[in-house]
């Protein structure tokens, strides 16, 4: 097995004194013979028409002298139809049997896509996690990459095949079938370009590009041309969906360009890079809200050493991650401790909790699934003071109460209750002029 890539060959000027000019990915993509990694996800090929015209992409990024790798996911809605077959089935359905189910969604795709660019003339091979030899740890449903063999795929793509692999899988040191996670096939589409030393990782989704928040919520939002990992990785983690957080982790870790834009317009999308590549490093470059995190209280906590760790150690344990936390001011030698996970997690959180209220002499357990996280991101905040006291007075000036708050250099995160998430996204974008200009 071959571990992933080295650092990108573009950037080979950071950290020496030397003006480090704007990622230019189209420039990229004019040079000859270019490896270019495309990812495709649910929606792009939802049907056998979309297929059709994604296959027409890539065959012309193929004719223009490229060397082509294809992720996919599932088409729109299969993995759920699967999940809810397992379910059906079982209230407790094996977590391995389980991968070995919705991975077959997949499967389907890249066997679909590799049939119709057959047919369009353009020598097409699929490829499932294991033939691409994509190995990850053994934690199924949420499984970590560790390790592809890019040579393998390079000695494919020199026989002149595009290669079709299957998102969101791959398999154990046991061989047995894992998943990434939802979104997984993003992640599966940076660790392929990273390994392969690809030019540029194309994200190509149902949107055209990344937006200052969602349009849907603000219609007056504005597409970023380019934007910092760093930015990208809080807003994904924050409740952006335009990409995966941990496909984000890898393209930073190793420095590979990513390209989001739309499967239906060959116009540019917006370039994820280093942070020394952007033209112009703005306070605040968008807002997110996450509405599918819920708090959970453990009311009268005692307050004395090693408590709090006994409620955390097997949440990370379970491979639940938790995000804000709140302890409160002790009282008579008890405290609540109110933290947040998502709502995915939360009830296995909220079980794992509760079998611990009797042994540390807890009062209870209380869940609340009427909050919401909205955020300010930025890599312009590290320099700039008063804008988490900015976005305080926003919210505060159009009654959306704040329960918990938490930091970083570049993003400030208020909880509030659910009902008002979209409004404070709104208020939040006017209030810091993310908006087109008018007219």
């Amino acid at each position: 097995m071959q571990l992933f890539a080295s650092p990108s060959k573009y950037h080979g000027n950071e950290g020496r004194g030397v003006a480090v000019a704007p990622l230019n990915v189209a420039a990229i993509l004019r040079r000859p013979m270019s490896l270019v990694v495309q990812k495709y996800g649910g929606t792009s090929v939802g049907s056998l028409d979309r297929i059709r015209i994604v296959a027409e992409r890539v065959a012309d990024t193929y004719r223009e002298g490229h060397q082509v790798i294809v992720v996919v996911s599932a088409m729109a809605g299969e993995t759920d139809r699967l999940l809810s077959m397992g379910w059906e089935l079982s209230d407790g359905p094996a977590e391995r049997e389980m991968d070995v189910l919705v991975s077959s969604g997949e499967q389907v795709s890249a066997a679909l896509l590799a049939i119709q660019l057959n047919e369009l003339g353009v020598p097409a091979r699929s490829l499932l996690g294991h033939q691409a030899r994509i190995l990850t740890d053994n934690v199924h449903r949420k499984a970590r990459i560790r390790t592809i063999d890019g040579t393998g795929l390079r000695s494919s793509l020199e026989t002149g095949n595009v290669l079709v692999v299957a998102g969101f899988q791959g398999t154990d040191a046991y061989g047995n079938i894992t998943t990434l996670g939802r979104g997984g096939s993003d992640t599966s589409a940076v660790a392929i370009a990273a390994a392969v030393k690809a030019d540029v990782c194309e994200i190509c989704t149902d949107v055209d590009g990344v937006y200052t928040t969602d349009p849907g919520v603000c219609p007056n939002a504005r597409k970023i041309k380019c934007i910092s990992y760093e930015e990208m990785l809080e807003l994904s983690s924050l409740g952006a969906k335009v990409l995966q957080i941990r496909s984000v982790e890898l393209a930073m870790k190793h420095r590979m360009p990513l390209h989001v834009r739309s499967s239906f317009s060959k116009a540019e999308g917006t370039i994820v890079t280093d942070e020394e590549h952007l033209l112009e490093k703005v306070i605040v470059a968008g807002v997110a809200a996450d509405k599918k995190t819920v708090k959970l209280t453990v009311r009268a906590l005692p307050d004395h050493p090693g408590v709090v760790a006994s409620v955390f150690e097997p949440l990370a344990e379970a491979n639940i991650s938790v995000d804000m936390i709140i302890q409160n001011v002790s009282k008579e030698e008890h405290t609540d401790l109110t933290f947040t996970v998502s709502r995915e997690d939360a009830d296995r959180a909220e079980r794992i909790v509760k079998d611990l209220v009797e042994s540390v002499d807890a009062e209870g357990v209380v869940r609340d699934d009427a909050v919401a996280k909205v955020s300010i991101v930025g890599v312009g905040m590290r320099n700039h003071a008063g804008i988490a006291a900015r976005m305080f007075r926003l919210l505060a000036d159009n009654d959306i109460n704040i329960e918990a708050i938490s930091t970083s250099e570049i993003k400030t995160s208020c909880l509030i209750e659910a009902e008002h998430a979209d409004r404070a996204v709104a208020v939040l974008h006017d209030g810091f002029a993310l908006g087109k200009p008018a007219g």
